[in-house]
């Protein structure tokens, strides 16, 4: 029997040459009635298992294989164990290759140069320390509908991937996106997309992934266009990324050298580094203003300077950026706070989460519709504030002239009642049909919403432009609602905070 490539084999299956081997991956049906057919080719390994020597390297290319290698289940996740309850559904799949990709394509023939399609790479977010690219969100079936291929990528998290280790190589988790999108471009050519045509786009931190790569000199080769959603930089000082590996060293008993934390069992390093990173909540002001304890580290190599000051130097002026947020992304986190905010003065309130005596007047008057809601909601919109959309309006600052788009998702979700953290995820993928929709968007999201989002996405990563007035003095962002509406100074509420 030959498939649709002229390959022997069951009519299901189809196979691709990549530069380490052949893969063998599986068509399966299109996105929406109708909708041609797509192909998956899943865990396919990038580089080596990072165990071992490789523990704490940085990643190696995988080396070549003979045969043909199944691509036809998700591989190895670096996220362990049953992740619980999250607002997306991230499995994780166990095993020790855990540096793989996941290839959807509507086209897997090698294409020539110049006549590929465009190529979506998504990073996934989890803080870091937590995700999988191993989501049914994250299939990239809808794009393959609309001509696009989509690859989602794997990387070491936590500790392993971003612990300041003596002896060892710095910001580990982002070379392996390098190493990753290095991939891209020598493969996704025989699958049928472009090396010269791709977006890399993440959430939360994926969102703030693709920043971290737009800002990094030895990155920008490797990828035309960025698309953030809910970016938080990290940017991690020295000082502190060497405060936290001390302390996890010091609760293994272990020098914090790569000998010394090499000897200490991935359980038990998992353990200590949940221990150790912990939220007190007195110190929730420390971690919205100098961001999570995990993530890419300013460490001199790859990361010479903080990531905005790179972008306001000019480095990825020429890669188009999308960017924003949802407006109410962690007042989900605070809803067990209700019976203690009561009690707190609204100026106490706002002290302790950081809002300057200087502005509390005005952003009160600036949000007085968020106010009237009570100080749960006003609480969670000031973290919102502080941690996302500031940092949106401060990056779209630093570009000057760069091409760049806002946009805010302020749908309110049908489970929550305002637009959560990873709510603006399914319209982006146009999945409101996949699994696990519902806890997070409620029983009828607007599908004609999602047409629009991901429309939008469709047109940046074929042509650049998401169809709506580039930010500028004026502010002009996209408002994604029902019905979709582009405002001046959509940002406005967040001013005040600047």
């Amino acid at each position: 029997m030959t498939n649709e490539t002229g390959q022997s084999g069951p009519a299901d299956l189809v196979e691709v040459r990549t530069v380490a081997g052949r893969v063998r991956g599986r068509w399966r049906p299109g996105a929406g009635p109708g909708a041609p057919r797509s192909a998956a080719f899943l865990g396919i390994p990038f580089a080596e298992p990072p165990v071992g020597d490789l523990r704490f390297a940085a990643p190696v290319p995988h080396a070549p294989w003979d045969g043909v290698r199944d691509a036809l289940e998700h591989g190895a996740t670096a996220q362990r164990g049953d992740p619980g309850v999250t607002l997306i559904p991230e499995p994780s799949v166990p095993g020790e290759s855990t540096l793989n990709v996941n290839v959807f394509t509507p086209s897997p023939e090698p294409a020539s140069p110049g006549a590929g399609l465009p190529v979506l790479v998504w990073i996934h977010g989890g803080g870091y320390f937590a995700g999988s690219p191993a989501s049914p969100w994250y299939d990239g079936r809808a794009f393959n509908r609309d001509g696009v291929v989509t690859v989602s990528v794997s990387y070491r998290l936590g500790f392993d991937g971003f612990g300041r280790i003596e002896g060892a190589p710095s910001n580990r988790g982002v070379r392996d996106w390098l190493l990753a999108l290095e991939w891209v471009q020598q493969n996704v050519a025989a699958f049928g997309g472009d090396p010269a045509r791709v977006t890399v786009a993440g959430q939360s931190a994926g969102g703030g992934a693709v920043l971290t790569l737009l800002g990094m000199e030895r990155a920008q080769h490797l990828f035309h266009g960025v698309y953030a959603l809910s970016g938080a930089l990290a940017d991690v000082s020295d000082e502190r990324a060497r405060a936290l590996a001390e302390d996890i060293a010091r609760r293994a008993g272990v020098a914090p050298t790569r000998e010394g934390l090499a000897s200490v069992p991935e359980e038990r390093l998992l353990a200590l580094q949940k221990e150790a990173t912990d939220l007190d909540p007195r110190q929730l002001d420390t971690v919205i203003s100098q961001g999570l304890p995990l993530g890419p580290a300013v460490d001199g190599d790859l990361l010479p300077r903080p990531t905005r000051e790179s972008l306001r130097a000019g480095v990825g002026a020429d890669k188009p950026l999308v960017l924003g947020t949802t407006d109410d992304e962690f007042t989900m986190a605070l809803a067990g706070a209700a019976r203690t905010l009561r009690w707190v003065p609204r100026s106490l309130l706002l002290s302790r989460l950081g809002v300057p005596a200087r502005a509390r007047r005005a952003y009160l008057d600036a949000n007085a519709d968020v106010v009237a809601l009570g100080k749960v909601r006003l609480a969670g919109r000031v973290v919102t504030d502080r941690m996302f959309r500031t940092g949106a309006l401060r990056v779209a600052a630093d570009r000057g002239g760069a091409a760049t788009w806002l946009y805010r998702f302020a749908w309110p979700s049908g489970a929550f009642g305002f637009a959560e953290h990873c709510l603006d995820v399914p319209f982006f993928f146009d999945c409101l049909d996949g699994p696990a929709t519902e806890p997070l968007a409620g029983p009828h999201p607007p599908q004609e919403l999602a047409d629009a989002v991901h429309a939008a996405a469709v047109a940046f990563v074929v042509d650049g432009d998401p169809g709506w007035p580039r930010h500028d003095d004026a502010g002009t962002a996209r408002v994604w609602d029902v019905p979709v509406r582009d405002e001046p100074d959509a940002y406005a509420s967040v001013r005040p905070l600047l």
